[in-house]
This record gives C-alpha cells, sequence and structure tokens, in this order.
C-alpha cells in the first residue's frame, strides 16, 4: 500500500493520466513524445517497455502520427477514423500509464493503468467525438479542422507539459476530466425522452 501513496509514484502516475488523457485527442502524440523523451534519456522505462525507447519505435511512431493527424483533415474519414481510434485510445492510455510507473507491483500497475489510463483515455476520445458529431451536423463538416487542429494542439501541449512538469499537467487533466464529464452530463440531460428513445 505505500507504494501507492509515496511521492514517485503519485508524480509517475500524473505522468502517466496526463499522457493518457493526450492520446484522447490523438493517440499517437503521446507515444511519440513519451518515445522521444526515452530516447535521449529524459526518462528510463522499464525493462518491459525497452521497445518505446528505440529508433525504430519512435520512427514508427512518428509515421503514425503524421498518418493520424492528415486524417482527421479529410471530410468524414475524421468519423471513421474516430471507430478505430476510440478502442486505440484506450489502449494507448493503458500503455502509457503501465509505461510510467515501474515501482508499482504488476497487479496494482496494470490495475491502474487500465482503468486510471485506460479509463481517462476512453473519456476523453469519447467526449471529442460528441464534439466531432456536433460540429458535423451544424457544419456539415467545415468546422471539423478547425476542430481537429484544436486537438492536435492540445495533446502535443499536454504530452510535452506531462513530460516536463507532471504535477502541472494532472492538474490540468482534472480540469480537462471535469468539464468533459459535465458536457456529457449536459448533453444527455438536454435530450428529452423522446429523444433519448428515438436514438
Amino acid at each position: 500500500m505505500s507504494d501507492i501513496i509515496n511521492l514517485d509514484t503519485f508524480i509517475e502516475l500524473l505522468l502517466g493520466i496526463a499522457l493518457s488523457t493526450a492520446a484522447g485527442f490523438r493517440v499517437f502524440v503521446p507515444l511519440l513524445v513519451l518515445s522521444a523523451a526515452a530516447v535521449v534519456g529524459h526518462l528510463d522505462l522499464p525493462t518491459n517497455f525497452d521497445w518505446i525507447e528505440t529508433q525504430n519505435a519512435l520512427i514508427v511512431f512518428g509515421a503514425a502520427c503524421l498518418l493520424e493527424i492528415a486524417g482527421y483533415y479529410i471530410p468524414w474519414f475524421d468519423h471513421l477514423l474516430d471507430l478505430v481510434a476510440t478502442p486505440a485510445a484506450f489502449i494507448a492510455g493503458t500503455v502509457l500509464t503501465a509505461s510510467v510507473s515501474p515501482q508499482l507491483n504488476p497487479i496494482i500497475q496494470w490495475t491502474l493503468a487500465v482503468v486510471a489510463g485506460g479509463g481517462t483515455a476512453g473519456l476523453t476520445k469519447g467526449f471529442m467525438n460528441l464534439l466531432r458529431v456536433g460540429s458535423s451536423a451544424t457544419s456539415g463538416g467545415l468546422t471539423n479542422p478547425i476542430l481537429a487542429t484544436i486537438e492536435l494542439a492540445i495533446a502535443a501541449a499536454l504530452s510535452i507539459l506531462a513530460i516536463t512538469v507532471p504535477l502541472i499537467a494532472g492538474i490540468l487533466v482534472i480540469v480537462v476530466l471535469v468539464f468533459a464529464l459535465l458536457r456529457i452530463k449536459k448533453f444527455f440531460s438536454s435530450r428529452s425522452p423522446q429523444q433519448i428513445n428515438q436514438s
């Protein structure tokens, strides 16, 4: 139990959750940033995540990141991409949180990774999916590139902030998650029972 409450573990958990939140905006951006930080020696990842520290992983994440970014600027393809990116964000969030929590025993590490990391990424991605659907409905998709640019900027900024100052990143994540939860609650509470039944 002491593993959970020591300061290093708390910082690692904030780092993982912040990176997982970024994965909810763009799956491969935080993976690219984490890999780059590990390759240059800023982070030392656990042995079973050594593959993230390789040049090959950095190249693969970079290429996947560029493809993902480009895909969100193609009209209507962005919605198809969301179908793939939603489960991918959950997996990425789980891996990101697990990879930066080396001091925890494996059971606690992976439980927190799935619940906190995967859950955070999934919640953020779900919120962004709702925004994209709303954007397409109100503008016919014309404002989707603006939303895509905002998502990319948040993913990049949050990933870099998580690596450099995880405490501040963690606070920002809490704000983002509370905002997302409130918006999702407002979205569903504003719908009449008839609308819910029809959907």
